[in-house]
């Protein structure tokens, strides 16, 4: 027995790779079980039909028929045999087929039992299934010539499909005129192939679908290139057209070209005959339609007609740009009550976005949260973010637009329109609306209001009292009240510290103290929470640059230009710093960079001319100190560097004009007199030289350099009134040498000290940050101050 078990575990066991060859085994292997061909010889068969009631039967009788015939069977039947072959009885009785009978027997026709043509004699003998009687396989299929007048209409009709595909695909990209191209080719085939079946007389089967829609492409490519006629025309032939269902809709196109022309009544009519076309059934059409027309009215100032097709669309379909717009009407108007309804209904808009909880992570769920975290950002979530600031935009303008004037005044406006938020579904925009009555009162130059509406906001929830300390904290920063500044920059970091707003205001109020190291931190700090924070880069860049880490500084000022492409601060650091850094030709072509974003700025004009003046090229610094003068004609140092220019050129007629400015903005400078007096003396012209050293002597009678070219032009003209120039002059000395004489030694090395400081100083203003007014700065705005941010 163990034996036995040991054989039959053996037989069921199943070795590695014994059928991984062959994936296909076994699946032509015969089973003799179900060949049904020769069950009349089989023994075992017999048998046991015999013991049946069917084997039981009487053998059929054979006989021949009258005439000596065929054997006739049962009720008169005749056997059949195919070709001549003589059948015999089968098993069952019933005669035998040519099907059975033999291999040279032809296949029987189609019965309900077998199919057409499939017998086992079929399948031994030598011919293939062939119920037509056909020898040998059935010919290829011929393939229709390609140049028959069908295909070549066919493949004229694919090119054209074609054309105004690509003519979509180039619109999509941008490029206007490629796809105007396309477009036009496509209609010039188009034509070709309607010409083509009206010569062969096909002209009714010319493909309409074809036709409008090149001619929709061709007229919607002629309005995307501003060729308004040729599209107005383009639009006119499908409209007229009574073959183009539906076509009246276009006329919603033209409106819209008529709009962009600025012809209002004909858009309107454009707008009402298209309303005209579309079923009520399509009622999102419709409302589009209406709001068109109503902005028509807006345009044209026909304001009651506006507010009628409004009024219809928030009735039937609102949404908040038909609101807003309502009330924009209303306030045109000065309706104070339909103002406030409008209002109202604006915050009854619904959304249509659904629970925004659903988009909370769950603690355990590891499952939601994966999808969570695929659809937080996906278009649909997008989607869902822009209607929501679209509908917070719209709520919080309309309440800035309305509030002085449903009111006798702003605050008491602006209450009302926060008291309406409060008892709506946006009861989250309150406090944004307190904030930005805060706002409202800064813009109207009431800072105290400012400062008390902000202040209530300290007990709010951490939120609200962030965003009121930072604005509380920039304010008190612009009052130069750095304490309260830094006292709610404090409270706005500890409610958030995240905020970068909140730490940069931090940063701004030490780097007015001039920890310029601990100001770098807040600033850096700020960036890390959101590098996308423009002043923490900018102060961070001008603090880097203000404790000499110029390379660092450089970095930033890059890093914020590529945000900031045309900011003029920007590029002024990035040349300055170049400049500092000795390398001119960078601080060229970046004051040339500024140069074109503010062409008329005197103090980057005059830097430009310092620059090519220190390389040496007078005639370039020249041209840009003489348009930093046009600009700005009282500059001094431009004013005195066009003297000096003029004078070494020896063109002293001309330096006279320059310095004659210079002493009418600063008329108690004696040096520019006296300049005036030496162009004079060295253009010959003695005569007023005297004149003018005589009106300088009667201003400022003590001047030691003034009497002695008084006495040395007297003396060479041989005037009588050299003597008394010369008395004079030696009494100036005397009292000059007197009030030199009462500075002590301590007086004189603290001068001495001021001196060397006041150089150093000089060398900074000229090679570090310059402030405003000076030639690094501008003069309508400073370049180097840090930016704060309400």
């Amino acid at each position: 027995m163990a034996g036995v078990n040991r054989m039959s575990m053996m037989e069921q066991v199943h070795l590695a790779g014994e059928d991984e060859e062959d994936l296909y085994g076994g699946f032509n292997d015969y089973n003799a079980t179900l060949d049904t061909e020769d069950l009349a010889n089989d023994p075992s068969f017999q048998k046991a039909v015999l013991r049946t009631s069917h084997g039981r039967r009487p053998p059929p009788t054979s006989f021949k028929g009258p005439g000596g015939g065929a054997p006739m069977v049962g009720g008169g039947r005749m056997m059949t045999a195919m070709r001549g072959g003589r059948a015999g009885p089968s098993s069952m009785g019933r005669p035998i087929t040519g099907a059975a009978a033999g291999q040279d027997s032809q296949a029987r026709p189609m019965t309900a039992v077998r199919a057409a043509g499939y017998t086992a004699a079929g399948k031994r003998g030598p011919a293939g299934f062939d119920p037509l009687s056909q020898a040998g396989p059935a010919p290829p299929l011929e393939p229709k010539p390609e140049d028959s007048p069908e295909e070549k209409i066919r493949q004229l009709e694919k090119k054209v499909n074609e054309l105004i595909e690509e003519s979509c695909f180039a619109n999509s990209r941008g490029e206007l005129n490629l796809a105007l191209e396309k477009a036009k080719e496509a209609g010039r085939k188009e034509r070709v192939l309607v010409r083509q079946r009206e010569q062969m007389s096909m002209g009714d089967q010319i493909n309409l679908d074809l036709t409008y829609s090149v001619l929709f492409n061709l007229a919607n490519q002629y309005a995307a290139n501003e060729m308004y006629n040729e599209a107005l025309n383009t639009y006119q032939v499908i409209v007229k057209n009574k073959m183009f269902s539906n076509a009246g809709r276009l006329k919603v196109n033209m409106g819209n070209i008529y709009f962009k022309q600025r012809n209002y009544p004909k858009a309107i009519k454009m707008y009402r005959m298209s309303l005209d076309q579309v079923p009520n059934s399509h009622k999102e059409m419709r409302t589009k339609i209406m709001q068109n027309i109503g902005i028509v009215f807006v345009k044209m100032g026909q304001y009651t007609d506006a507010i009628t097709s409004f009024e219809h669309i928030m009735s039937e379909a609102p949404s908040f740009k038909t609101g807003f717009n309502l009330i924009l009407c209303y306030y045109a108007l000065g309706d104070r009550e339909k103002m406030k309804r409008a209002f109202q209904k604006l915050l009854t808009v619904d959304l249509k976005i659904e629970d925004e909880d659903k988009y909370l992570p769950h603690g355990e769920d590891k499952q939601y949260n994966l999808v969570l975290e695929m659809i937080k950002n996906d278009s649909l979530r997008q989607i869902e973010r822009e209607r929501k600031y679209e509908a917070e935009n719209c709520i919080k303008t309309a309440a800035k637009i309305i509030s002085p004037a449903i009111e006798p005044s702003f605050d008491t406006g602006y209450d009302w329109c926060v008291e309406q938020v409060k008892n709506s579904q946006y009861i989250d925009l309150a406090h944004d609306l307190e904030i930005d009555k805060a706002i409202m009162f800064l813009k109207q130059k009431d800072f105290n209001q400012a400062i008390e509406t902000l202040k209530s906001f300290e007990k709010k929830d951490s939120k609200v009292a962030c965003t009121a300390a930072t604005n509380l904290s920039f304010l008190y920063f612009l009052e130069n009240d750095m304490a309260q500044a830094d006292k709610y920059a404090e409270v706005a970091m500890t409610a958030d510290r995240y905020n970068p707003y909140a730490l940069v205001n931090k940063g701004n109020v030490l780097f007015t103290k001039g920890d310029f190291e601990k100001a770098r931190e807040f600033y850096r700090e700020a960036l890390q929470n959101d590098s996308s924070c423009v002043e923490a880069l900018y102060n961070l860049g001008l603090t880097n640059k203000r404790i000499g880490r110029l390379e660092d500084a450089l970095d930033a000022f890059y890093k914020l230009h590529a945000i900031l492409r045309n900011s003029p601060q920007v590029i002024f650091q990035i040349a300055d710093i170049h400049d500092q850094l000795e390398d001119s030709a960078q601080a060229t072509e970046w004051f040339m960079q500024l140069i074109g974003v503010v062409p008329t700025d005197c103090s980057v004009l005059s830097r430009m001319g310092e620059i090519y003046d220190n390389d040496g090229d007078k005639s370039q610094a020249f041209q840009y100190y003489y348009d930093s003068y046009r600009y700005f004609p009282s500059h001094i140092p431009v004013i005195e560097w066009l003297g000096a220019y003029y004078i070494d050129s020896k063109f002293c007629e001309k330096a006279i004009h320059y310095f004659e400015r210079a002493s009418i903005v600063q008329p108690q400078e004696v040096k520019w007199h006296l300049m005036i007096a030496s162009c004079h003396r060295r253009s010959g012209n003695y005569n007023q030289a005297l004149e003018t050293y005589k009106y300088i002597h009667r201003r400022f009678p003590d001047n030691v350099e003034c009497l002695k070219f008084l006495v040395r032009i007297c003396s060479d003209l041989g005037l009588k009134e050299a003597q008394e120039y010369a008395t004079k002059l030696k009494k100036a000395e005397k009292a000059k040498e007197l009030k030199d004489q009462r500075t002590n030694s301590a007086s004189r090395r603290g001068s001495g000290r001021r001196r060397e400081g006041s150089a150093e100083g000089d060398r900074e203003g000229s090679a570090g940050m310059r402030p405003a007014g000076k030639r690094g700065g501008c003069s309508r705005c400073s370049w180097a101050a840090p930016q704060t941010k309400p």
